[in-house]
């Protein structure tokens, strides 16, 4: 969702570039091709979906002695834990590599995930005790383990080997695990270094299949070759909701899961999500994995136990997996109610600190005892999305400390930002980690105004006032022609959208020609583009009604295509981000 709020000074608009002389793309309509273009597609070949154009499994660091290990604890069959994340790609991972095992053979596997408000993130020391009633012998991490030092010799010193599988970004020392498969460590020369945590997870079970296969384990044991293909839908969903960079090897994977969801070969529970959020399945997009199954799956890692989302993930069971839903539906909606009470009280606390919105610093950091650390990230993305500057909030924790989550814009890397004051000031950083455009840390409560100066001092040093201009890319106007179901229909499914290759986006001017005022601040619009003859329904959500023009104006407006769904009729509506001026 784009800034509502940013005042129009702070903003430049700009229309994407077009090469001159695109190069015909078989296969997609002139409006589709302008589009992809825009964002550097110039050959069709670069929008293709076949897996075989996926980026080589061998290429991937760590995948050898990751299925040497592997292979050995299934010649034994040893007891193998999976140790999770707490968001949904850490759920679709630990889901997905529960089901690839036990489809290889494996007879005893499990999975654990850390409480955040207990044990916090990763493999820690603690999460090795939680895990030694299940004694296991081999511990997989998924989305997590790059930073688990002191956890991965813990568990050494107990007898217990770690594979790591992880996507974010390495500290300055790395565990000493049996193997570790993360695109982002040093040395790793494979071509997407994009991969979400579950994607990693699906390279490895590729790997280790093949290396069954070569070993001919499957006929000996006489066993149905498994078809890791079926549980891609699980992998795009974790791909779209982590928010990692959609370069050509992830629209791969989003797309081929897509399919699968469309057809509705996917896992129950996936299916589950779509019905209770209102969504046809077969009518699925990218867009529906990121605002309507994340947020729901995540629900459960944000305010109880992650092991509710990845059971449901995990279930054949079609009433089960409605069961599941429908809890993490509800507990959607209590996230929701604490987001709007926590987003108030930051808003407040602002207006408290600033007389005036020119003197934002550089980054924004909050805090405040009655916080709810489950909800501390969605939080820190919303202030940063009105003001357009880096995020920090803090909620308590445990034992004195408290837990912060960053978001971050373009030119500012979170990750490095927290590396560089914890350098600076040795001790008033206690746990940090993540990458670019967010990252977590624990701190002292008694430290937090350190911290924030510590902060604000890094990033003045990093950055000029340039920077925290907000620039919004457009798609440009549309044709009248292109005011139709079947344009948005081909916008919404022939190509998978997503970070770093953003859905459609486009601004014109238009004359109000009616509109109502719903709830919430909502406005229902029927507008006329100018120029043309033809109304068009339009939706904008969260609007301040004195600043949009009555019946008879005009009004410039960014805004996306989209499908109405009522009542088992689908219409075109207009889905309005913003009102430009």
């Amino acid at each position: 969702m784009l800034n509502q709020n940013q005042p129009a000074e702070k903003l430049k608009l700009s229309r994407r570039n077009v090469p001159e002389n695109i190069s015909p793309l078989e296969g997609y309509s002139a409006l589709l091709q302008r589009i992809v273009s825009s964002r550097g597609v110039t050959e069709a070949s670069e929008l293709s979906s076949a897996l075989s154009d996926l980026q080589p499994v061998g290429t991937l660091m760590g995948v050898k002695e990751a299925t040497s290990r592997l292979t050995e604890a299934l010649e034994q069959q040893q007891r193998v834990l999976i140790v999770g994340d707490f968001d949904a790609d850490g759920a679709t991972a630990t889901a997905l590599s529960v089901r690839s095992l036990r489809s290889f053979g494996f007879e005893h596997v499990d999975y654990i995930v850390p409480n955040r408000f207990e044990y916090g993130y990763g493999l820690t020391p603690e999460i090795i005790d939680v895990a030694a009633p299940y004694s296991p012998q081999l511990i997989i991490t998924v989305d997590n383990g790059i930073s688990s030092v002191e956890g991965v010799d813990y568990a050494a010193s107990l007898g217990i080997d770690v594979i790591i599988t992880d996507h974010h970004l390495p500290g300055n020392q790395v565990p000493a695990a049996v193997a570790i498969v993360n695109p982002n460590q040093v040395g790793d020369n494979f071509g997407s270094k994009n991969l979400a945590g579950v994607g990693v997870v699906f390279y490895l079970m590729l790997a280790f299949k093949q290396a069954l296969i070569k070993s001919d384990y499957f006929a000996q044991k006489k066993l149905p070759v498994p078809n890791l293909v079926q549980w891609l839908d699980l992998v795009a969903l974790g791909t779209v909701a982590d928010v990692v960079i959609l370069d050509r090897n992830n629209r791969i994977l989003v797309e081929q899961g897509l399919r699968r969801i469309r057809s509705g070969r996917c896992s129950q529970g996936i299916l589950a999500l779509l019905s209770i959020g209102k969504k046809d399945y077969k009518q699925t997009c990218s867009q529906d994995l990121g605002f309507v199954c994340g947020p729901r799956l995540n629900a459960a890692g944000r305010l109880d136990d992650m092991s509710l989302g990845i059971e449901c993930l995990l279930t054949d069971s079609v009433s089960t997996a409605y069961e599941y839903a429908a809890e993490l539906d509800t507990m959607n909606r209590t996230r929701r109610e604490l987001e709007s009470g926590m987003k108030e009280s930051a808003l407040s606390q602002l207006d408290s600190i600033l007389l005036d919105p020119d003197s934002l610093p550089p980054i924004i950091c909050l805090y405040h005892e009655d916080w709810h650390q489950g909800i501390v990230g969605i939080i820190a993305a919303r202030i940063r999305e009105r003001y357009y500057r880096p995020c920090l909030i803090f909620a308590p924790g445990t034992q004195g400390e408290i837990k912060g989550s960053g978001r971050s814009i373009p030119g500012v890397h979170m990750r490095d930002v927290i590396d560089r004051v914890a350098t600076l000031h040795p001790g008033l950083v206690e746990k940090f980690g993540g990458h670019a455009m967010a990252a977590g840390l624990s701190i002292r409560k008694e430290d937090f105004e350190q911290l924030k100066s510590a902060t604000v001092a890094v990033v003045e040093g990093l950055t000029d006032a340039n920077l925290f201009k907000e620039e919004i890319l457009t798609d440009g106007a549309l044709a009248q022609s292109d005011y139709s179901l079947d344009v948005a229909k081909e916008l919404a499914q022939v190509i998978p959208w997503g970070q770093g290759f953003p859905a459609p986006v486009f601004d014109d001017e238009f004359q109000v020609v009616a509109r109502r005022e719903l709830k919430q601040a909502h406005l229902k619009l029927k507008l006329k583009p100018k120029g043309q003859q033809s109304v068009i329904d339009a939706i904008a959500f969260n609007v301040d009604m004195e600043k949009w023009p009555p019946i008879g104006g005009k009004a410039h407006l960014l805004y996306q295509l989209s499908i109405n769904e009522y009542n088992g009729v689908r219409s075109l509506q207009l889905m309005v981000q913003r009102l430009i001026e």
